[in-house]
C-alpha cells in the first residue's frame, strides 16, 4: 500500500507550450469590432477591385443574389445565406477571378406593408383610411430606417461587398431600368398577355407569392361522381363514374379523361339494395380491368364538369 501524501503537484510547469502574445481569453464580442472596423480602413474589397482592374486579365464572376426585405432585424437563415455567399465570392477572388459582390435590398411587397399596418392597428388607424401615396411613403421610410441598421448586422457577419453602394429595388433609377426593360418587349414583340392564378389576400387586399402562403394539412374524404354524357346515339342519357381524391376541385371541373387504349363497358342498374343512390335504369360507363398505368388520353365532354382519368 502507497503512503499518502499531502503535496500539492503543479502539472503547468511540466507542460511543453509555446510562448506567444495571444490572450488568455478571446473576449471575441469586444475585439471583433476592431476587426472589423480595421478591414473597413484597409478597405480590403475597394483594394481587391483595385487588383483585378492593374491584373486586367481576370475573368469577371458576379454574384446574382436574392436581396432580403428591408423590415427586421436579421436571423439565422440571412446569416446562413449571406455567409455562404460570401465563401463562394472570396473563394472565386482566390482562384483568380474578377470577383465583385453588391449586396441589395427589396423594397417592395407584403412584408414591408405589413410591418406598417401593424403600426396602424397599434394606433388604431384603418389603412384604408389612409392615402395611397402616404402610405407607399411611409412604407418607403420604413425600408430606410432598416437597410442602415440591416447593413451593418451583414458586415458583423464579416461579409466583404460594396456596402457603400447597394441595389436598392426602390431607387428610381432601378424602377426607371425596369419601365425600360418592359418597353422593350412590348416593341420587340416578346410581351404577350395570358391567364395566370394569382394567389389574392382579401384581409390585405393584395396580391401574395407562392412563398409567402402557409397552407394547413387536411383530409379529405375519396368520393365517385357520375357525369352525365352530352353525346348523342348509343351513350346518350348514359354518365361516366370518376373517382378523385380532391372533391374541392369538382365545380371547376369540364371534361373527364379516358385512355383510347382502356376497355370501357357501359352498364344498366337493373335492381338496387336498400339505401343506394343508384336508380333502376341508370346506365354507367365503368372501365373494364383498368391497368394500373397511365394512357394517352382523350376527353369526354359532360354537363357536369371535368373529372379524373379513368
Amino acid at each position: 500500500m502507497c503512503a499518502e501524501t499531502t503535496e500539492a503537484v503543479d502539472y503547468k510547469d511540466t507542460l511543453n507550450l509555446p510562448e506567444t502574445d495571444f490572450p488568455m481569453r478571446a473576449g471575441l464580442p469586444k475585439r471583433e469590432p476592431d476587426w472589423l472596423a480595421r478591414w473597413n480602413d484597409l478597405r480590403i474589397y475597394d483594394r481587391l477591385r483595385d487588383k483585378a482592374g492593374t491584373e486586367g486579365d481576370r475573368v469577371p464572376f458576379t454574384l446574382h443574389d436574392g436581396p432580403p426585405y428591408a423590415n427586421g432585424h436579421l436571423h439565422i437563415g440571412h446569416a446562413l445565406n449571406k455567409i455562404l455567399k460570401d465563401m463562394v465570392v472570396r473563394s472565386q477572388q482566390m482562384m483568380g477571378r474578377d470577383a465583385r459582390y453588391i449586396p441589395g435590398w427589396d423594397c417592395h411587397g407584403l412584408p414591408i406593408e405589413w410591418k406598417i399596418e401593424e403600426q396602424y392597428r397599434a394606433k388604431g388607424r384603418n389603412k384604408d383610411e389612409v392615402d395611397i401615396v402616404d402610405f407607399r411613403q411611409e412604407c418607403r421610410r420604413f425600408a430606410e430606417g432598416w437597410i442602415d441598421i440591416q447593413r451593418d448586422e451583414f458586415q458583423r457577419l464579416g461579409v466583404t461587398g460594396n456596402w457603400s453602394d447597394p441595389y436598392l429595388t426602390m431607387n428610381y433609377r432601378a424602377e426607371r431600368i425596369i419601365a425600360e426593360c418592359f418597353q422593350t418587349f412590348l416593341m420587340n414583340g416578346t410581351l404577350y398577355q395570358g391567364s395566370k392564378p394569382v394567389m389574392w389576400s382579401p384581409i390585405e387586399k393584395t396580391a401574395l407569392a407562392e412563398a409567402e402562403v402557409e397552407y394547413h394539412d387536411k383530409e379529405s374524404f375519396t368520393v365517385w361522381v357520375k357525369f352525365r354524357v352530352l353525346t348523342e346515339g348509343d351513350l346518350e342519357n348514359s354518365q361516366v363514374v370518376i373517382w378523385t381524391t380532391t372533391p374541392w376541385t369538382m365545380p371547376s371541373n369540364k371534361a373527364v379523361v379516358y385512355g383510347e387504349h382502356i376497355a370501357y363497358g357501359l352498364y344498366e342498374v337493373t335492381g338496387t339494395p336498400d339505401e343506394c343512390w343508384a336508380n333502376v335504369g341508370d346506365r354507367y360507363i365503368l372501365a373494364d380491368n383498368w391497368p394500373r398505368m397511365f394512357s394517352p388520353a382523350r376527353v369526354w365532354r359532360t354537363r357536369n364538369g371535368r373529372g379524373c382519368a379513368m
